[in-house]
């Protein structure tokens, strides 16, 4: 996702509150939504993966460790 996709997401918005979208826009504007989601996702899904929380004993906890072990025991 680059800022010309983030600035055509912003005209179609704009555009649909004007005069309204063709089909043609309809499809193109959820398409640009859903990578925009899909890309926000991935930004902090990566942020968390690296994240450590220092406990106040000194202890470390890997966030993504940690939430790998709770899914498999919840067995997902």
């Amino acid at each position: 996702m680059d800022m010309r996709d983030i600035e055509r997401i912003n005209d179609l918005y704009h555009k649909s509150k004007a005069e309204g979208l063709t089909p043609e826009e309809k499809e193109e504007q959820a398409r640009l939504r859903r990578a925009y989601i899909d890309a926000i996702k991935n930004n902090l899904r990566g942020t968390l993966d690296n994240t450590k929380i220092l406990n106040p004993d000194g202890s470390v906890i890997d966030v993504k460790s940690r939430h790998e072990a709770r899914m498999r025991k919840k067995g997902h």
